[in-house]
């Protein structure tokens, strides 16, 4: 799947504050990603990346 900049994406597991809905700030080599709930940043590997993302979110979110 191919992913960009703005994109809303689930998570396999939730972050700490109980969240688990990203934005996708950065794409690349690596990915940094948006925590809709707290706002922490997280940067991630591609293949991490593409391990932790369950599904993208559509339309508006």
């Amino acid at each position: 799947m191919v992913y960009s900049i703005g994109d809303k994406v689930i998570t396999k597991k939730k972050h700490p504050c109980g969240g688990n809905v990203w934005t996708i700030v950065r794409t690349g080599a690596d990915y940094k990603i948006c925590c809709e709930k707290c706002g922490r940043v997280v940067m991630l590997s591609a293949t991490e990346f593409m391990r932790a993302v369950k599904n993208k979110v559509e339309g508006n979110g």
